[in-house]
């Protein structure tokens, strides 16, 4: 975690969010995400309470300000209204008030029950934006058997590593974070562990599809160095491959088989996984949700979506769907 500055830091928020890394393990990109909305948040309510002028630079509050005192005297009434000034004044999405929401409640909850600074919460009762439920983006599985063919024709020295990743992309449904920290010693035959969000462990399955690829590959993986020797994929340099590098084998194996990259994200293979599996394999959903690591079913609920041919297939099924006007009526029209 980066060290605050003086005028960055706030030692509640600081403890907070090392709390919230070593104890919760939430990712870095979490930590990094909550650190940037509660340091706007506590920005928002000192510009008010010591009534700032309007064209202070923001990044020049002082956040050691906002001390004991300033944070037991937060009520429900400042949360609402900065929630409203995120809509209002900088015109954020409700899911991204809801980020901000959820930051804000786990930092004063926090207070309450670790800390023990406040003796009540004021965000107990702050309630998430409603959101619109929109189904995921998935490849078709036309389009993902040309992906595959894509990766498989693609240059020599890397081919058969950017099969394989792509392979368990569309096979194991996994996380981009799962991806690139794959060890060999995580493979055993046709298991794989993974550690997920919150770090969490769980297995994954490897089917013929997969095994056949990371077979193909281990020959042609390329030597690393010793500090990456574990590292399942490795780049040109002999390193463990990050996610902007397995992100760039994406977009232009999609770009090599005609598929916008700019709607289809690396995450966009997850989510194609997890409806082919579903729409074609018939997968109970609590088994999709232990293949995906999801800790609700309701998370998984959005894969169980209909496709537009399943819905037109339906209408068809209808028994008056033969049913036309007869020749003789309309001749007497």
């Amino acid at each position: 975690m980066a060290i605050m500055n003086d005028k960055t830091k706030c030692r509640r928020l600081d403890d907070f969010l090392g709390y919230f890394q070593a104890i919760r393990e939430r990712s870095p990109a979490t930590i990094k995400e909550y650190k940037y909305d509660l340091m706007m948040f506590l920005r928002f309510q000192l510009s008010r309470k010591l009534d700032l002028p309007a064209d202070q630079i923001w990044d020049d509050i002082d956040l050691s300000q906002a001390n004991d005192q300033f944070l037991k005297e937060i009520q429900l009434s400042d949360l609402y209204l900065y929630i409203t000034w995120l809509s209002t004044e900088r015109k954020n999405s409700a899911a991204t008030r809801a980020r901000h929401i959820s930051a804000i409640r786990s930092f004063f909850h926090y207070l309450t029950t670790k800390a023990h600074l406040l003796d009540e919460n004021p965000a107990a009762n702050l309630e998430m934006p409603k959101q619109l439920r929109r189904l995921p983006r998935y490849l078709t599985l036309d389009d993902s058997k040309k992906l595959l063919a894509a990766a498989e024709s693609t240059d020599e020295l890397y081919r058969a590593r950017d099969y394989a990743i792509i392979t368990l992309f569309l096979n194991c449904g996994m996380r981009l974070s799962e991806l690139v920290s794959i060890n060999l010693s995580d493979i055993r035959e046709d298991t794989l562990i993974v550690m997920g969000k919150g770090g969490k462990e769980r297995t994954i399955y490897l089917n013929g599809a997969c095994i056949a690829a990371l077979n193909d590959y281990y020959p042609e993986r390329i030597k690393p160095k010793e500090s990456d020797k574990d590292a399942l994929f490795i780049s040109r340099l002999g390193k463990r491959m990050g996610a902007r590098a397995v992100q760039n084998v994406i977009r232009k194996n999609m770009l090599a088989a005609g598929i916008d990259p700019k709607r289809y994200s690396t995450h966009k293979l997850r989510h194609t996984a997890a409806t082919l599996m579903y729409q074609y394999g018939k997968v109970d959903i609590r088994n999709l949700q232990m293949i995906l690591g999801h800790e609700s079913v309701a998370t998984t609920e959005i894969y169980t979506h209909t496709s537009k041919d399943a819905l037109h297939a339906a209408v068809e099924k209808n028994p008056l769907s033969s049913v036309r006007r007869h020749q003789s009526d309309i001749e007497h029209e």
